[in-house]
């Protein structure tokens, strides 16, 4: 099952840049997370196993949005204190550029972004309605970036989108 799981995440797992991993999620790859959770955390109370679907399920989002985990990947700890404090604007910085030229802001969880400094990791959406994702982008100011997505990458997208 695990072998089937990673062949799933691996066209949604898209790297921006040097540090910015997002990880886009499908009702296959949380249900995966469940149950590793689960198992992990050895949960075994109903009220904690629907809690842990519930957060799941709402990173995956409703039908036209896709759902993902932004992950801040910037291993030397100084330097990753120094940048998420001026980054934070980053997670309105993020958007999906459609095959029809239009830049989709990703929607963020505020409490994820303090004052002084942003989280490591963002649980984004991007509504897209039926609109075909075709790359990956951030136009903040001191990291401006945008990746083309690969015909598989679009195609795992696009399947996500019209699945819900």
């Amino acid at each position: 099952m695990r072998a089937q799981l990673m062949k799933v995440k691996e066209p949604r797992r898209i790297h921006l840049g040097e540090h910015l991993t997002f990880l886009f999620e499908n009702h296959d790859t949380t249900l995966y997370q469940v149950q590793e959770m689960l198992r992990a955390e050895r949960i075994e109370d109903e009220a904690h196993i629907r809690h842990e679907i519930e957060t799941y399920n709402e990173l995956v989002g409703e039908q036209g949005e896709l759902g993902c985990t932004l992950l801040i990947e910037i291993d030397n700890v100084d330097k990753r204190a120094e940048l998420l404090s001026r980054w934070t604007a980053l997670p309105q910085n993020l958007y999906i550029k459609t095959q029809d030229g239009a830049r989709v802001l990703a929607l963020f969880d505020e409490r994820q972004v303090g004052e002084r400094r942003i989280s490591s990791v963002h649980y984004l959406k991007f509504r897209l309605g039926d609109r075909i994702p075709v790359a990956l982008g951030c136009q903040h100011p001191e990291l401006t970036l945008e990746i083309a997505l690969t015909p598989a990458q679009s195609a795992a997208l696009c399947s996500d989108l019209m699945a819900k």
